[in-house]
């Protein structure tokens, strides 16, 4: 995060108090505790490793794929206390015996598990990445937590509400094996000011004085702090396990989001809006649960519990491997009628369907 994105008091936009925080006695749960943090370079989940060294975890261990990430994360919280209470992890999710390995020495007894691809464009042209990064290592992930113990929280989307995307429809598939697992997951919507986020995006157009691109006037989105997100996944993880959805009042017009960071960060200067079009994967507006799911208030201020539909184990496990076998084929068509059938509501691109059916191993055959 650049300082300028640093100094903006983003709830001025949001024009909403802050989300309430968890109580501090109940933050009591994780002092002396073993934690073990997936996706730890990344924004999130190095804000969660920072804010989680302050309550003094017996044990916390960050692992990560990105090696720069990773040091960053390293050199960052080189001056925190209790320095040799962390163990810093390279590698995957999808790293079987890693996990295995992680586990067994450390024995953390909760997983917060924020490592995912997540951007929807770049996704929409690699959905094969998607489904192996996404959804096979959460099921890896889930298989070693089952095996040692280990109570799960998933850092989920709202884009995984009727998806229409690869990424949302994907981050669909690991809410079903972390909560059919007996773990929790938690959506959230777009937080500001994190890396490679829409915010970023927009700040580094006004630096190089550049038009801001938004994608159409009437797109819509929900938005919360970097602080507000950790403040949840820390509220979810002390609820019972189950599906938990943000509680924002209202989404936001992307386009005010422009028009406040060029207030805020180019003052004195008008700053262009170019209007683009919703790109493949995109929606006009996202909703944090489906149709067909319920939402009430949860423990926790600031967060709702939803029920949600859910697959039997059955279904779901052949329907994964099936969606394995053609991951390993490198089919894309057949990969993505798979992904159609362990999430019904998803309503994939035609760029997505045009992509698929010209896959390589596809015509090769």
């Amino acid at each position: 995060m650049t300082a300028s994105l640093e100094a903006i008091d983003w709830h001025r936009f949001l024009a909403r108090p802050p989300l309430p925080a968890p109580a501090p006695a109940s933050l009591a749960a994780f002092r002396e505790a073993r934690i073990l943090v997936t996706g730890a370079g990344g924004s999130i989940g190095s804000a969660l490793a920072l804010r989680l060294t302050t309550l003094e975890p017996h044990r916390l261990v960050l692992l990560e794929a990105a090696e720069s990430q990773l040091f960053a994360l390293q050199h960052r919280l080189a001056r925190a206390e209790d320095r040799n209470r962390t163990t810093f992890a390279l590698g995957s999710t999808s790293d079987a015996a890693l996990l295995d390995e992680i586990l067994t020495v450390h024995a953390p007894q909760i997983a917060f598990h924020a490592a995912a691809f997540k951007q929807v464009p770049l996704l929409e042209e690699q959905p094969l990445a998607a489904i192996a990064n996404n959804i096979f290592g959460t099921q890896t992930l889930v298989q070693a937590a089952a095996r040692h113990g280990v109570r799960l929280v998933l850092l989920s989307t709202d884009k995984a509400v009727e998806p229409a995307s690869v990424m949302g429809a994907t981050k669909r598939v690991a809410e079903q094996l972390v909560l059919r697992y007996g773990g929790t997951a938690l959506r959230l919507g777009n937080v500001l000011a994190s890396r490679d986020s829409v915010a970023e995006i927009f700040a580094q157009a006004l630096a190089a004085g550049e038009p801001i691109s938004v994608t159409d006037p009437a797109a819509r989105r929900y938005f919360l702090t970097l602080e507000e997100a950790v403040d949840l996944l820390l509220a979810a993880a002390i609820e019972p396990a189950g599906l938990y959805a943000a509680a924002l009042p209202a989404s936001q017009y992307i386009v005010d989001l422009a028009r406040f960071m060029a207030a805020e960060l180019a003052p004195g200067r008008e700053a262009a809006i170019e209007f683009t079009r919703l790109r493949s994967g995109d929606k006009e507006a996202e909703r944090l649960w489906a149709e067909n799911e319920r939402a009430m208030p949860a423990g926790a201020p600031g967060l709702f519990a939803l029920t949600s539909p859910l697959p039997e184990r059955e279904p779901l496990s052949h329907g994964l491997q099936a969606l394995r076998a053609a991951l390993d084929a490198r089919d894309a068509a057949a990969a993505l009628a798979r992904l159609c059938t362990l999430v019904p509501e998803y309503a994939p691109s035609a760029a997505v369907r045009a992509l698929a059916a010209q896959s390589p191993m596809r015509t090769a055959r």
